[in-house]
């Protein structure tokens, strides 16, 4: 873990300097939710701003599965934390439900990654501070591919040529993963949502039963009878299959390098080949920092984000526990020295962030439902894609 006792007040403060214990007057603690890998990596951090502030930090360990509840529920009652870490999916519901607040951070934002602050970005206003951003991409065994693909056939040509047992492998499970086929389905011009000019969803443009959407499904139809993708592939076996030499490729995310390179395999990270034509664009999910509407140390909550979390130190610190990007520019341009972190970057050059408003709750589960049913056969791909959109619009329709 590095030094972090000097670290507030550089690249990424939104004032430049931090506040003494005297403007902390008042603000004995914050309490800062987090799970069980930040939990530990914050611990220097929380060190470090009590000694200079006088602030104490209580860092509380949870379940990420429960956070999001536990903050609709909790908050409202003043029992919630004044911080918690938390995915940007959730910011239009926590926003909504007016659970959490705006983080102000001045001329910093010019420090961020455009795509982390599109990401908490709600109605004009950004409400996390981002500290990490993922995106799926091309994990490649260099001694059955020496080179990246050039296209989606030259993917399956190298795979079939190497005598592989699958040209790529592709988690779906029986509960689909729309997150995961997203890149793929991008690259035929099919989208969830329109996106507004400021990199916002469109609530009111639902795309996904367009003639692209109808492409793709076909596509995923005519993969599933060639025998590639399989509702019986799921994350775990495809990851296994993958250390087992079964494909020289799998697309996933930087959260299973650690187990590729612990299997002995000489991993490589290229971006997705364009099975539909057009540019390739992942969902990038963004991890940030929220803060409780109702903390009573604002003061002291705004400073330990600006001026501790939102330096090159700290997120470089979090990215070496979680093995996560830093969303801060230069701490992502350190890490990017990393071959592996350099080709998820590179995967995720046009990718765009994972929708946050309130109407993808609607979207989800009919999109998995959807996909599933195609590749299982269970009827024409375009009429079961054409349903699900309807489904979705009909669920949409009942938000608004």
């Amino acid at each position: 873990m590095l030094s972090l006792s000097g670290c507030g007040g550089t690249n990424g403060s939104a004032s430049g300097q931090q506040s003494t214990k005297a403007e902390q007057a008042g603000s004995s603690s914050i309490t800062v939710w987090a799970d069980a890998d930040h939990t530990a990596a914050l611990k220097d951090v929380a060190s470090s701003f009590t000694k200079k502030t006088g602030v104490k930090v209580k860092l509380v360990q949870k379940d990420m599965g429960s956070v999001e509840q536990d903050l609709i529920t909790q908050v409202p009652t003043g029992k919630g934390p004044d911080i918690a870490i938390g995915p940007n999916d959730w910011t239009g519901l926590l926003a909504t439900d007016g659970v959490v607040q705006p983080i102000e951070l001045g001329n910093a934002t010019a420090n961020y990654q455009k795509v982390a602050l599109d990401a908490f970005n709600y109605n004009g206003k950004i409400y996390a501070l981002p500290y990490s951003v993922e995106n799926v991409a091309l994990l490649r065994n260099t001694k059955l591919a020496a080179k990246a693909p050039t296209s989606w056939n030259d993917m399956v040509a190298t795979a079939t040529a190497a005598g592989s047992k699958y040209p790529y492998l592709l988690q779906v499970g029986d509960q689909g993963d729309s997150y995961t086929m997203y890149p793929v389905q991008t690259s035929f011009g099919s989208f969830a949502f329109a996106q507004n000019g400021d990199g916002s969803y469109n609530p009111k443009k639902l795309t996904i039963g367009d003639a692209n959407g109808t492409k793709f499904a076909q596509w995923m139809q005519q993969q599933a009878k060639a025998g590639i993708l399989s509702t019986s592939m799921t994350a775990d076996i495809a990851l296994s299959k993958f250390e087992q030499g079964a494909s020289p490729y799998i697309i996933t995310g930087p959260w299973n390098i650690q187990a590729v390179k612990k299997a002995g395999i000489d991993v490589a990270v290229d971006p997705i080949p364009s099975a539909g034509g057009d540019t390739v664009k992942p969902f990038v999910g963004v991890n940030g920092f929220f803060m409780s509407s109702k903390t009573k140390n604002k003061l002291a909550a705004t400073d330990f984000l600006t001026n501790y979390i939102g330096t090159s130190e700290v997120q470089e610190a979090l990215y070496k526990a979680g093995g996560l990007p830093p969303a801060l520019t230069v701490a992502y341009k350190q890490a990017g020295k990393d071959s592996i972190i350099k080709g998820f970057e590179e995967a995720g050059a046009h990718g765009v962030p994972m929708p946050n408003i309130t109407e993808m709750s609607a979207v989800w589960q009919s999109w998995n439902a959807a996909e599933v049913s195609i590749i299982n056969q269970r009827g024409d791909a375009s009429e079961l894609w054409t349903h699900m959109a309807s489904e979705i619009q009909s669920a949409v329709n009942k938000q608004s």
